[in-house]
Formats: structure tokens, sequence, C-alpha cells
């Protein structure tokens, strides 16, 4: 198992990885589109765990200034690891390499949020040390706004 910064060459892996995670599929030209703007960003850093040559697991980070803490925090936008590889212990191993690079690029925090609905995933952010301190609203801008949490929209 090797762990690296992500590059061009990762984004359908990634689509895949992330596709899955959302039960859904996304429309991969704007996918990709955002992808190659964020790899060239090093606002962004997106870690892959790679086995056999086959990326397994990504998490994506954005790094930047917040006013309301004023200091620099890492937020964790995306991470996902394949089904057929969870309870493995990689999930573990790829978040604490994402917070030793978000405190190598000058964050004091980091900070994500998650879907109410997964509760697997709150254990294991509980378990990794994180705190539920927050609540995150959210609102369609388009005329589709959906009242019902459900994964996979």
């Amino acid at each position: 198992m090797k762990f690296r910064k992500s590059n061009l060459n990762d984004c359908k892996a990634i689509y895949s990885l992330i596709c899955d995670m959302e039960n859904k599929e996304l429309a991969y030209d704007m996918f990709n589109e955002i992808y190659q703007e964020q790899v060239s960003d090093c606002k962004y850093y997106c870690l892959v765990c790679e086995h056999e040559s086959m990326v397994i697991g990504v998490l994506n980070m954005r790094f930047e200034a917040q006013l309301h803490h004023a200091e620099r925090i890492a937020e964790i936008l995306e991470f996902a690891v394949a089904t057929t590889c969870r309870n493995m212990g990689i999930g573990r191993k790829m978040f604490s390499q994402g917070c030793q690079i978000a405190s190598d690029n000058g964050c004091s925090q980091i900070e994500l949020a998650c879907n109410q609905l997964r509760k697997d995933t709150h254990r294991f952010y509980l378990r990794e040390g994180m705190h539920n301190f927050h609540f995150k609203f959210s609102k369609r801008l388009a005329d589709d706004d959906l009242r019902e949490n459900a994964l996979g929209r």
C-alpha cells in the first residue's frame, strides 16, 4: 500500500470512488474539469491510497485562511475508500496522513462536513478524535430544492 499526492491520471479512479460514496453517477465532464483545476491549485491536496497500481482510497482537502478562526484551516471535501477495502485500517492511515499534510501546510485545524445519514462514518471520525461541534446547513439554488435527506441525490 502506498500513499501519494494524486495526479491527472487518477481522475477516473477518483471519480469512481466518489460516485460510489455519493451513491450516484456524477457528470464526468464537470467532475474532470473541477479535478484538473484542483490538481494544479496549491490550496488543494488530493491524497490517494494505491494498492497493486489501483487507487483504492481518496482524501481531498482544501487549505484556506478563515476569518472566524484567524488561522489557516484544512477542510476535507471528499474522503472515500473502496467498498472492498474498508475495515482494513486504510481510512485511519489516510486520515492520519491528511492531518500531517494539513499541519505541514500551516493549518491549525482540520474540519469536514458529513451527511447525517452516514452513521458509520460519524463513528469513524469520533474514533479519530474529531468533535461534532457544528451544524451545517445547505440549500439548493435550483428549482429542485429537496427537503428530504437521502444519499444518492
